[in-house]
């Protein structure tokens, strides 16, 4: 268990990093990105061993991964460009 979290620590900080460098002018503050990516992904670690149980190491990681992801991808600003409307409104 303690090597899953380390693990998952260092994926979502290895992802909050590239997320960083790659979309760094849509993102709040780098602090927050790259405090939420590590956070995100232990939490991730945590459900998943939860739910699989010890032995899953493999799925462990990856339910990290897609958590570290989804709580990144919140945090994503739209451009400054022109607003789209849909065509219902």
């Amino acid at each position: 268990m303690i090597l899953e979290a380390l693990g998952s620590i260092l994926l979502g900080l290895a992802l909050a990093l590239a997320t960083a460098h790659r979309l760094g002018h849509r993102l709040p503050t780098r602090s927050l990105v790259l405090s939420t990516g590590p956070t995100g992904a232990l939490v991730g670690a945590f459900i998943t061993h939860m739910a699989l149980g010890p032995g899953h190491a493999v799925a462990t990681l990856v339910g990290a991964v897609a958590v570290s992801v989804a709580l990144l991808s919140l945090l994503i600003r739209p451009t400054h460009g022109r607003l789209r409307r849909s065509a219902t409104a």
